[in-house]
């Protein structure tokens, strides 16, 4: 079955309500080996499109991974980015904002990290936390260091939406194309994957109490999602909603995104100039005299 990216991205100016986009979908692929395959096929072709990025030099490409704790963000990246030359790539985590972020603007940590032209840069949360767990707990916002006047919950997150769209429409006017990805997962997936890790020995270090916690504000987090996709999908840095309750479907439409959003950037490998072009034969000249397989050559004759 061909995954069609544009099928899960948020058209612009669109009101988002989330039990109208499924967490789950039929699978594109009918066995293990199937899907193997097919993600093999789509890391191999990242691989050479990120080559021809990095030659190219002229575009920057970040991914933003967000999602409800537990939605696959790390193993997606871990799986789908798996190819790509690490030199043309980072990955970037952000949690809870340390002393010195709070002293700036909620842009300024994440600004840091924007990969330069020829790079991947991977943004797993961003400075979307600031419009959705800081939206649930607005007791954060006084923890951030803002004039009491700007803390007004009527107007703020209205204005971090403007805040984040000009910014991002900041970098697509300097060549940095910006893909969103949420990772949209049941709650009663999300329960599984937690009894998993509390099961499994080796996924305990990824649970902690605080995620129950979490948990209990699910209508809260939907409602903080909605507001976010659909105020901030534009047509210069859309949103992706990704179907995420079956991990491997969710890999494959994750690859697929980002296959296609190279594929727009029309990338070509730089020209050689006739003067460059008879710079390399001069060299390849000199290689081969000098070469021992030359010179046993010539001995030989």
């Amino acid at each position: 079955m061909k995954i069609n990216s544009h099928d899960f991205r948020v058209s612009p100016g669109k009101k988002v309500k989330l039990e109208d986009w499924p967490t789950a979908v039929k699978p594109f692929c009918k066995s293990k080996d199937e899907y193997k395959a097919l993600l093999d096929k789509h890391v191999e072709d990242l691989s050479s499109m990120q080559r021809l990025h990095y030659a190219a030099n002229r575009y920057a490409l970040l991914l933003i991974f967000q999602g409800i704790d537990a939605a696959g963000k790390d193993g997606a990246i871990r799986h789908v980015m798996s190819g790509v030359n690490p030199q043309g790539c980072q990955v970037s985590s952000f949690k809870q904002p340390s002393p010195e972020e709070l002293e700036h603007d909620f842009l300024w940590r994440t600004t840091l990290k924007l990969p330069g032209r020829g790079k991947i840069g991977i943004f797993n949360r961003s400075y979307y936390e600031e419009v959705l767990v800081v939206k649930v707990h607005p007791e954060a916002l006084r923890n951030e260091g803002l004039p009491e006047e700007l803390r007004d919950e009527k107007i703020i997150w209205n204005e971090r939406y403007q805040s984040i769209t000009n910014f991002e429409r900041h970098l697509y006017r300097n060549g940095t194309r910006t893909v969103k990805i949420f990772l949209h997962l049941s709650k009663e997936e999300q329960r599984k994957r937690f009894l998993e890790r509390i099961d499994e020995p080796d996924k305990n270090w990824k649970f902690s109490t605080s995620d129950v916690k979490e948990r209990a504000f699910w209508k809260e987090y939907v409602k903080a999602f909605e507001d976010c996709l659909g105020s901030t999908s534009t047509q210069h840095a859309p949103w992706y909603v990704v179907p995420a309750d079956n991990k491997e479907n969710a890999r494959l439409i994750v690859s697929q995104i980002v296959l296609d959003s190279l594929a727009d950037l029309k990338m070509a490998y730089p020209k050689t100039t006739e003067n460059r072009r008879l710079e390399l034969q001069s060299i390849r000249k000199l290689l081969t005299k000098n070469s021992p397989e030359a010179d046993s050559r010539a001995k030989f004759f």
